[in-house]
């Protein structure tokens, strides 16, 4: 994917959130279905006064593997490039964006963040065809570099130091790059994190 593709799809995401954070039931009780529904949304709003032809589609049922029939998986915010769509015809989309919940002082949100997300990535069950994938994180307490620093804990619990995130300056500071080793296809995998501040408070 270029550069210059993953920089939009990057600051769409920020300007959604810009957007999404205002919304009263976004807070730090809020469900991640429902935050990825208002970022979805923020990230339409967002892309009506630009440039780039990204399409961002509702969350989508998908399959691993091309030979399995029933899907598998739901994907909760993927993307589709106008321009690659009318290059290829390719029906799937271009890009996925996988969302969490996340805190860097929760063992559980952080270990959920690497298994139901980072992984699903690394294992093929996402983005099997996709050299790169991203991943949006919506921190509940502390600081976003709080949060990567509780990934990169866990991640370091488990041995796996090589998955670490490392901070980027693609689009801002809150950014980070891993990457990541798959069996199926051998090419490894990079995952683009945004970790986003919750801004509401519940019940305050």
């Amino acid at each position: 994917m270029a550069p210059e593709v993953v920089a939009a799809i990057l600051l769409t995401v920020n300007a959604g959130w810009q957007q999404a954070d205002t919304a009263v039931d976004v807070n730090t009780d809020a469900g991640e279905v429902l935050m990825t529904e208002r970022l979805r949304d923020g990230m339409r709003n967002a892309l009506k006064n630009s440039s780039w032809k990204l399409i961002v589609l509702p969350g989508t049922e998908s399959r691993s593997k091309s030979t399995v029939v029933l899907p598998d998986g739901r994907t909760d915010i993927p993307l589709m490039m106008i321009e690659v769509f009318l290059r290829t015809q390719e029906h799937d989309p271009h890009a996925i964006i996988e969302c969490k919940r996340i805190a860097g002082s929760d063992r559980h949100l952080c270990r959920e963040y690497v298994v139901e997300g980072i992984d699903r990535f690394a294992s093929g069950k996402y983005g099997e065809n996709h050299a790169v994938g991203f991943m949006v994180g919506y921190v509940l307490s502390g600081t976003a570099r709080e949060a990567a620093a509780g990934i990169n804990a866990y991640l370091t619990r488990v041995s796996r130091t090589g998955d670490h995130l490392e901070s980027t300056v693609i689009v801002d500071t809150n950014t980070w790059f891993s990457r990541h080793t798959r069996v199926k296809p051998s090419d490894p995998i990079g995952l683009h994190h945004t970790l986003l501040g919750v801004a509401n408070v519940a019940g305050g």
